[in-house]
């Protein structure tokens, strides 16, 4: 296999690890825990599902790690083609991955707090969810900013699709909307998810490319076998 192709590949991986790992953290294991309306409901459920609670925590840490890992081989896989736009990937998955880690650690204090009760222990853990919610409304920018960079390297590249590398960059204009339209105008949140859907749809596309495909096979007639030759020092 070539270079190329099994950098692309390993990326693609780790994106997808990245993807299930939130799916199943958001919409599978948070709402059967988090009540928006019902504190007291919050916390029963804590205390009656603490294993799915865990399990949540332990997601969103696994979401930190394929971030990371996704980001670096990101790089690995663009910095020949525009090493500022590969460097800008790496940097705003980076951020994401604090996001990750200080929602993970909202959570676990959630669970501690249905084992261990501090105060009013329903108001507290609700305040902890509502915090970790609003941490990735605001995290929403940087999700945002990763693509744009990302789509840019698709375009520069010719590895893959110029249509796939648009939808990253539109996709990631229209995260970082969202995050602003979310508290600005809290009525309109039909139209914040609607500006968050080409970047699901690009980042998926995306991963579904480069496990199958990795890159443009003429692309690979022409490259070298070595896929990240030396970077020329000037005298």
């Amino acid at each position: 296999m070539h270079a190329l192709t099994r950098t692309a590949r390993m990326t693609g991986l780790f994106y997808l690890g990245n993807a299930i790992t939130g799916v199943l953290g958001f919409l599978i294991v948070r709402p059967q825990i988090f009540a928006a309306d019902d504190p007291n409901a919050t916390l029963a459920n804590l205390a009656t599902h603490e294993s799915l609670a865990r399990a949540g925590v332990a997601l969103e840490l696994g979401m930190v790690v394929t971030q990371i890992l996704a980001a670096v081989w990101f790089y690995r896989l663009f910095r020949t083609v525009d090493s500022s736009a590969a460097s800008g990937i790496a940097a705003f998955g980076l951020v994401n991955t604090i996001v990750g880690l200080v929602s993970a650690a909202l959570l676990a204090t959630t669970v501690e707090v249905s084992v261990d009760p501090v105060g009013d222990a329903a108001a507290n853990v609700q305040v902890l969810y509502l915090v970790s919610d609003n941490l990735w409304g605001v995290g929403a920018l940087f999700f945002g900013l990763w693509l744009i960079p990302m789509g840019w390297c698709v375009l520069r590249s010719g590895w893959m699709p110029r249509v796939l590398g648009w939808t990253l960059v539109g996709g990631g204009v229209g995260y970082v909307l969202s995050a602003f339209i979310r508290y600005l105008a809290p009525d309109a949140q039909v139209v914040a998810e609607a500006l968050a859907y080409p970047a699901s749809v690009g980042e998926f596309w995306m991963v579904g490319y480069l496990l199958i495909r990795g890159v443009r096979r003429q692309v690979l007639d022409e490259a070298p076998p070595t896929v990240h030759p030396p970077t020329p020092v000037a005298s």
